[in-house]
């Protein structure tokens, strides 16, 4: 039995009543103030941690370890939401998310080397759990309080997630030019710390009941496993970028941290625009989720062959090729990842799981699970590639991961169809035996 916020629902069409308006407004804040925070890191922590006796390696596990307790911290509490409180789960996320980007700004006054880099450990180590307890309670308040037209929705609000991917780089990469290293974070942290009142004050309160079922048997479904890897191959592309992009833009172009901040704004522009789109398209178009998925992934292989560009395609690194790449995955991404959320959970409930904010709280951990398992992955594997390789070749590994799942996704897709169509096909041949005993003696008659 649910009840709250829950129990407003909203025909697609109409208007949204007042409770869905302020938790749209809410949600878009999370998401905005949240991934600002996050994307600030990328034009100028990587070199700074390099001054303070950090290797490449190492500066890929520093984003490795967010994305670790980022998944398990998805897990957890995607498990335990109902128990928690959806709304608590999000607040004090907020809360320690702003705090830790507070901290993280004044590590530059901490001694180089292993001080430096424990601390940096610890602080994102916090901060991940507090930013799994925010992106998964949203998740699974955004699904349940606009259950027909979650796409949508989420895609609509991607526009924010963008606009905070947008602003983050070449913000942070301005503040650091001008201010130093603590101001960027220190605004920020503010910033995240605003958001607490206002979600107190704005968030509905939703109450559910637990359910029994478990991760392991969402994952027993075959599409749902395979739509999992897209979306571990789509975080694992972008953690890669985090790490490598900067440090490759800055020695390939000689670029300044601002302009590098200015740089990926090709990657994060055609998201934010992309992602509406394909909401409002896979909310009308269920069948055209997998499709896209598989579209996307093409391309996703082909932008990032094209970053370096992969040495096999002999092609001379130009700077406006890379800003090219950057666009395309951007675009990729959206056609890739907003129809991954709703077809978990409507393969969910295809195989019989409780309706309701339970289940949605842990599809929402999966998908923060599985979206962390690439953000460690790119960073720590990409960082390793790049180091002993080149960034060419990683970039060209990160391609054939988003290709091989496009290629896996496209297969099963088509096998579950035929098989379908063979069943359907099998009932249609028996059923006049079952239903009608003259069916041969009449077909006999003409």
């Amino acid at each position: 039995m649910e009840s709250g916020a829950g129990a407003e629902q909203t025909a697609p069409g109409s208007r949204m009543s007042r409770r869905q308006t302020l938790t749209l407004v809410s949600m878009a804040s999370v998401n905005f103030s949240s991934m600002i925070c996050y994307s600030i890191l990328g034009p100028f922590f990587p070199s700074e941690a390099l001054k303070k006796g950090a290797s490449q390696t190492v500066v890929g596990l520093i984003f490795g370890c967010y994305a670790v307790c980022n998944l398990l911290g998805s897990l957890i509490l995607g498990r335990y939401i109902v128990q928690i409180g959806a709304k608590f789960m999000l607040v004090a996320g907020l809360f320690v998310s702003s705090g830790c980007t507070i901290l993280f700004g004044l590590l530059d006054r901490v001694p180089a080397g292993p001080a430096f880099i424990g601390l940096c450990f610890v602080v994102r180590s916090v901060d991940a759990v507090g930013f799994a307890a925010a992106m998964t309670s949203t998740f699974a308040m955004t699904a349940k309080m606009f259950p027909d037209n979650v796409a949508t929705v989420l895609g609509s609000l991607e526009i924010f997630t963008g606009l905070g991917l947008i602003l983050g780089p070449p913000v942070g990469g301005w503040f650091y030019q001008s201010f130093g290293y603590e101001v960027p974070f220190l605004l920020l942290g503010a910033l995240l710390l605003l958001m607490v009142p206002f979600n107190v004050y704005v968030l509905p309160s939703i109450e559910a009941d637990p359910c029994r079922d478990s991760f392991l048997r969402l994952l027993g479904r075959g599409r749902i496993l395979l739509v999992c890897y897209v979306v571990f191959t789509l975080s694992a592309g972008l953690g890669f970028l985090d790490a490598t992009l900067s440090l490759f833009a800055i020695q390939t172009f000689q670029l300044s941290s601002g302009l590098v901040g200015v740089v990926m704004l090709g990657l994060s522009l055609p998201y934010c625009l992309a992602s509406p789109l394909m909401g409002v398209v896979t909310d009308r178009f269920p069948t055209s989720r997998i499709p896209l998925m598989v579209a996307g992934g093409g391309v996703t292989a082909l932008s990032f062959c094209l970053l370096g560009p992969a040495p096999f395609l002999h092609v001379t690194s130009e700077l406006w090729l890379l800003v090219l790449a950057l666009g395309l995955i951007g675009f990729s991404l959206g056609m890739t990842a907003i129809p991954t959320f709703p077809e978990i959970i409507t393969c969910a409930y295809e195989d019989g799981f409780q309706e309701g904010l339970s289940t949605l709280g842990m599809v929402s951990g999966l998908f923060g699970a599985v979206w962390s398992l690439g953000m460690f992955y790119g960073p720590v594997v990409g960082g390793l590639l790049t180091q002993n390789l080149s960034f060419q070749w990683a970039a060209a590994v990160q391609g054939a991961l988003a290709l091989l799942g496009a290629v896996l996704l496209a297969v099963f897709s088509l096998c579950e169809r035929r098989r379908r169509s063979s069943d359907g096909a099998a009932a249609g041949e028996g059923s006049p035996l079952l239903t009608d005993g003259t069916g041969l003696q009449n077909s006999g008659l003409h």
